[in-house]
């Protein structure tokens, strides 16, 4: 079979003989006596496109074959005209020829080693053996832009694997290695496709460095993919410049600035809470038992609410934060006491699920504020309702 793909990965269109045509688990396995799609391999996804009507949906090398899988049968011997989808394939050998260029530098300027290589429909993402700095990479970022600038062509060779020339691998090879060379940057044994000259590749973009393993996963971007994701962040930056009314560049440090005024005014707005929530507590002060229904209070305010009253009203304090139609948040408790017969009771009579100490119990209960009521009223606790007002945060 003949690799059109290789002799000319420019080639968009072209026509073959069908050698093979078996039906197969996805549809039927197409064999050509020479095809330009480009089956999967080297951390490149496979082409997709058309062999006349048929849409070739897989394509795999088994063995030597390239097998295409299409979703409908061709006839053996038949001549049919194929079409690869250019755009996707023009994407993926301009992410490919900017791996190269990222990892070449990487390797020349740190030592470090592709061991990991996916191109996924969104982004680009390398593994390197070696820990990289923020402020390496956008100093490996910046070279391989120059290296797109100065528009160096792409050398396609074949050598023998023991000649004595250097290039990078990452496995052990066998017969004839095809070398990948961007004069300068790069030399690499690789089975893919890619561009004839690095202008083509347009732009590499860095997105993230995360921790993998004993290096790094870096993620990055080329060409079109580059472009429309520096677009899509132009186009959020201006949004949140004129929702702040911010220089676009400088919509960092007025996010911070706002940033540090809401954690002034949160600050604040918990002191009135507490103040608050002592002054309502002290109202109930020699109570006895008593059953609050609050509006709109967290679980934080719900526990630091209950936690105030049982320390005043001198019996159980249970309260209800909630909706007859969403169910109650609740927080019970006694000093020195144990709610958890109480607890238990409530979780069961009213659909209700919870815990804590035995002197402390959170939880919630599916049932409407009446029902809750008459829990109370009929569990024998005497019992001094109150209903309180909203609460922020």
């Amino acid at each position: 079979m003949k690799k059109l793909y290789y002799e000319n990965p420019y080639l968009q269109e072209f026509d073959a003989r069908v050698v093979s045509c078996t039906p197969v688990k996805n549809g039927f396995a197409v064999t050509l006596d020479q095809t330009a799609f480009y089956p999967e391999g080297g951390g490149q996804p496979c082409d997709i496109g058309t062999l006349d009507c048929a849409n070739v949906t897989d394509v795999q090398d088994v063995d030597g074959q390239i097998i295409h899988t299409c979703d409908c049968a061709l006839p053996v011997g038949a001549t049919v005209h194929g079409k690869i989808d250019w755009a996707r394939r023009f994407d993926l050998m301009q992410q490919h020829s900017g791996e190269h260029l990222v990892s070449g530098v990487v390797h020349a300027r740190f030592g470090y080693d592709n061991v990991g290589f996916h191109m996924g429909s969104d982004v680009i993402t390398i593994d390197f053996s070696g820990i990289l700095t923020r402020e390496q990479l956008a100093s490996v970022e910046r070279t391989v832009n120059e290296a797109i600038w100065q528009n160096l062509p792409c050398e396609i060779t074949y050598l023998d694997r023991n000649a004595p020339v250097f290039y990078r691998s990452k496995k052990e090879l066998t017969g004839e290695v095809r070398l990948v060379r961007f004069p300068g940057m790069d030399l690499c044994a690789c089975c893919g496709t890619h561009v004839r000259q690095t202008g083509e590749i347009g732009l590499v973009k860095l997105l993230s460095c995360v921790k993998f393993h004993d290096g790094v996963r870096v993620e990055m971007l080329c060409g079109q993919r580059a472009y429309e994701y520096l677009s899509k962040i132009v186009e959020q930056n201006h949004r949140i410049s004129g929702l702040i009314s911010a220089k676009p560049d400088q919509t960092a440090q007025e996010v911070e600035r706002i940033l540090a005024e809401q954690r002034q005014t949160k600050y604040r707005l918990v002191g009135c809470q507490n103040e608050l929530l002592q002054i309502k507590a002290q109202a109930l002060s020699g109570r006895g038992n008593v059953l609050c229904f609050e509006n709109d209070l967290s679980g934080d305010l719900l526990r630091r609410f209950a936690d105030a009253v049982m320390h005043q009203c001198g019996g159980i304090c249970a309260v209800f934060s909630g909706s007859d139609a969403a169910g109650y948040h609740y927080a019970i408790g006694q000093l020195d006491g144990d709610v958890r017969t109480l607890v238990k009771s409530l979780n069961a009579a009213l659909s209700g699920r919870g815990g804590g100490k035995p002197a402390f119990a959170q939880g919630a209960v599916s049932a409407t504020q009446s029902e809750i009521a008459a829990f109370f009223a009929e569990y024998g606790m005497n019992v001094t309702a109150q209903q309180g007002a909203n609460y922020a945060g």
